[in-house]
C-alpha cells in the first residue's frame, strides 16, 4: 500500500461550489509547471469558471511543489509511485464536479480547453483529446508511438471494446468525476489511460472525442514514458479485458485447420505429395502397436 496522499495548500474554493479541477500529475517539472499553472488559472478566470488548478506531485525532489504553491495552486502528495497512482490519489481529492488532466511538462495548453469544457457541459462523462485530428508539432512525438504505437493500440481499442476514441494514449482528457470513480480504476502505471477508456466504454458511460494540439515539452530530460515496457503494459491490459481476442478467437484460428482437415478425410484417406493422410495417420498409432499381429491393442 502507497503512502496516505497528503495536502500541503489549498485553494478557497470548497467542494459544494468547484465545477472544474485541472490536473496535473508532476514528478520533476520545475521547468514547466510553472506556465502550466499560469495558463490554467488564467483560463479559469477568462472563462469565469469556479475552479482549482490541483498538481498530483508523485515525488519530486526539485523546486516543483515550491512554484505551485507560490502560484496558488493546491498540491497533494502521492507517496505511491506511478503515473496512475498519482492521478488516483488528484482525482480522489479534486474538489471539482469535473476535472481535465493533463501532462505538467508543456506539451498541452491548459488556456485552451472551452472545447472539453463544453462537451462535459453537455452530459458527457468522458472528453478525449485527439492530438491526430488537432496537429503534432513535428518531432514532438517519437516516430515509433506516432506511426506504431499510437496507432496500433487506438485500433485495437476501437475493435475490441467499440470505444469511439482515435487516440487512446492521449493524456489530455476531460470527464465527469463522479463517472470517473464509479467505475473504480486501478492501474497504478501507464496503463491507467488504456483503463479508463476501456471500462468507460464497457460500463456504457457517454465519450466524446475533441481535437487537440501537441506542442514541445519544456522538460528539457528523458521522458517517463518507456516505449516497449509500458506500450506492453497497454497492450496487455486490453487483451485481459477482451478474452474474446486473446482466448476464443486464436483458439478457433489454430482449431479451423484441423478441423477442415478431419473432415475432408472423412470419406477416406488422400495422397498429397506423395504422402497418404488418414485417420489414424492423424490421430497417431501406439507405439507398442507398431509390429502388431492383429488389429487389437498390446498396450
Amino acid at each position: 500500500m502507497g503512502a496516505v496522499p497528503q495536502l500541503v495548500s489549498h485553494n478557497n474554493h470548497s467542494a459544494d461550489e468547484c465545477e472544474l479541477t485541472i490536473l496535473m500529475p508532476c514528478l520533476n517539472e520545475a521547468r514547466t509547471i510553472g506556465d502550466c499553472i499560469r495558463r490554467a488559472q488564467g483560463f479559469l478566470a477568462a472563462s469565469a469558471i469556479t475552479g482549482e488548478a490541483l498538481i498530483a506531485d508523485n515525488g519530486s525532489s526539485d523546486a516543483s511543489c515550491a512554484i505551485a504553491t507560490r502560484l496558488g495552486a493546491r498540491v497533494l502528495h502521492v507517496g505511491r509511485r506511478g503515473y496512475g497512482s498519482a492521478l488516483l490519489g488528484g482525482i480522489r481529492a479534486a474538489h471539482g464536479r469535473h476535472v481535465i488532466m493533463g501532462d505538467a511538462d508543456g506539451s498541452y495548453d491548459f488556456g485552451r480547453i472551452e472545447e472539453f469544457v463544453a462537451k462535459l457541459r453537455d452530459g458527457a462523462d468522458l472528453v478525449m483529446g485527439n492530438r491526430f485530428r488537432g496537429g503534432i508539432h513535428p518531432g514532438d512525438m517519437p516516430f515509433l508511438h506516432r506511426y506504431l504505437g499510437n496507432p496500433v493500440l487506438s485500433h485495437l481499442g476501437r475493435l475490441f471494446f467499440n470505444a469511439p476514441v482515435g487516440d487512446f494514449q492521449c493524456g489530455l482528457r476531460g470527464f465527469n468525476r463522479s463517472s470517473i470513480q464509479w467505475i473504480d480504476l486501478q492501474s497504478p502505471g501507464m496503463e491507467f489511460a488504456s483503463e479508463m477508456v476501456v471500462k468507460a466504454a464497457l460500463s456504457g458511460l457517454q465519450i466524446a472525442e475533441v481535437p487537440t494540439t501537441l506542442t514541445p515539452d519544456g522538460r528539457g530530460r528523458p521522458p517517463h514514458l518507456r516505449t516497449w515496457r509500458d506500450g506492453w503494459r497497454h497492450l496487455r491490459f486490453l487483451l485481459i479485458y477482451c478474452p474474446r481476442w486473446l482466448f476464443l478467437y486464436p483458439g478457433l484460428l489454430m482449431a479451423t485447420p484441423g478441423i477442415v482437415l478431419l473432415l475432408w478425410l472423412v470419406a477416406g484417406s488422400r495422397r498429397v505429395l506423395g504422402v497418404e493422410l488418414d485417420h489414424a495417420r492423424l490421430h497417431g498409432k501406439c507405439p507398442m502397436c507398431a509390429a502388431r499381429t492383429n488389429s487389437r491393442c498390446l498396450a
